[in-house]
């Protein structure tokens, strides 16, 4: 499916879907995106599917709300 790019910077498919983030998605690109405090004492090399399972986070938005201040 084509994606499309929203104003909130997440991509969408043409249904209107929001993409999610994949459990091997690294703590270092996330830092890019979420600024250098992200997961703070993590290695960046550490995928996301390991840091939701160490907090106990179903999903990174959750995590966000929970963690990242």
């Amino acid at each position: 499916m084509a994606k499309s790019k929203s104003l909130d910077g997440r991509h969408r498919d043409k249904s209107g879907r929001i993409d999610r983030k994949h459990g091997n998605t690294r703590v270092g690109t996330l830092r890019k995106e979420y600024g250098e405090g992200f997961a703070k004492g993590r290695r960046r090399d550490m995928m996301l599917k390991t840091l939701l399972k160490e907090t106990g986070s179903t999903s990174l938005h959750e995590y966000l709300r929970q963690h990242h201040r």
